[in-house]
């Protein structure tokens, strides 16, 4: 469940009843998802932590900040890559670069980051100048089912990112061909815990306000149907982690700073407030009843991931 600010002139969106329904093209639901992630980015500094991070934060002990949880998801994404310094990363719907940056910065990874809001990439490059990693940060704009992508990369991570792409299988066979052999994938999503919960709830009111309302364009589907979609792409899966207690404490943390700093959001983008609050409590009411938020390893290899000592 990601969600960064900018995307929609309103296209007709085309809401999936049941997987592989949707008739939206991919520029189409790039512009939809725009809405949402091109805000002013005042406004995600209001609720997020101080890296701008708009996913799970991974909270190891009981009494971490949200700064802390969110590094420690960063270094865990680290982890389930094996990374070891230096690899060439692809960040496929990077946000505010929170991730582009930390593996640059702490890393020396040269990473290239895939959004659709030009927005965040003039900020993650006013960043990476910063930080003094301008030289391993490359960002580009545009849907990345559109973009030119090589096949150098040791690694790509994906977090609530496939969400928006309509064609997953597509997305991720131009995944798997920007990897080299034995790359490594790392997908995360907010999903329906079950098909019956899919079909029961996908087309509600409170559903829509998330994927429609707020996102423009957001195809949230059971965790099965990305495994599926990860392994018709060729993959090998590695690993999955359940990680939605992570999630509903992020967003309560981000709830309450939402409300305490409404005046922020609203000087930012006057009436975002409200929606925003709604659209955060409607996200966590779900969690384990109707929703749950995995994180999948993959890797290209027709026999499985090595094992790294």
């Amino acid at each position: 469940m990601t969600t960064h600010a900018t995307e929609d002139t309103r296209p007709p969106v085309v809401h999936a009843g049941r997987d592989g329904d949707l008739a939206l093209a991919p520029e189409d639901a790039r512009r939809a998802t725009n809405e949402h992630y091109e805000l002013p980015p005042e406004v995600f500094r209001a609720f997020l932590d101080e890296r701008v991070k708009y996913s799970s934060a991974l909270y190891r002990t009981p009494n971490a900040t949200l700064e802390e949880a969110q590094t420690a998801k960063l270094h865990f994404v680290a982890e389930r890559l094996q990374l070891r310094g230096g690899e060439c990363l692809l960040d496929i719907g990077c946000g505010w670069g929170s991730l582009t940056l930390f593996m640059a910065k702490e890393y020396g990874c040269e990473v290239t980051g895939v959004t659709p809001s030009a927005p965040q990439a003039a900020y993650i490059h006013e960043k990476a100048a910063e930080l003094g990693v301008a030289d391993r940060v490359d960002v580009r704009v545009g849907s990345y089912s559109d973009l030119d992508i090589d096949g150098r990369y040791d690694a790509a991570t994906m977090l609530g990112s496939i969400i928006h792409m309509p064609d997953r299988v597509a997305v991720l066979r131009k995944v798997y061909d920007a990897l080299r052999r034995q790359g490594r994938l790392y997908l995360s999503e907010s999903c329906f815990r079950s098909d019956e919960v899919y079909r029961e709830f996908a087309a509600r009111p409170g559903t829509r306000h998330v994927t429609e309302t707020i996102f423009g364009f957001a195809d949230m589907v059971p965790f099965s149907h990305l495994i599926q979609a990860t392994e018709s792409a060729g993959f090998s899966l590695a690993g999955l982690d359940d990680l939605t207690a992570h999630y509903h404490r992020t967003i309560e943390e981000w709830e309450r700073r939402a409300e305490a700093n409404r005046d922020r959001i609203e000087a930012a983008a006057p009436g975002m407030a409200d929606p925003l609050v709604h659209y955060l409590r409607v996200a966590n009411a779900g969690w384990g009843y109707t929703s749950k938020h995995y994180a999948l390893t993959a890797a290209k290899s027709r026999l499985g991931p090595k094992v790294v000592d």
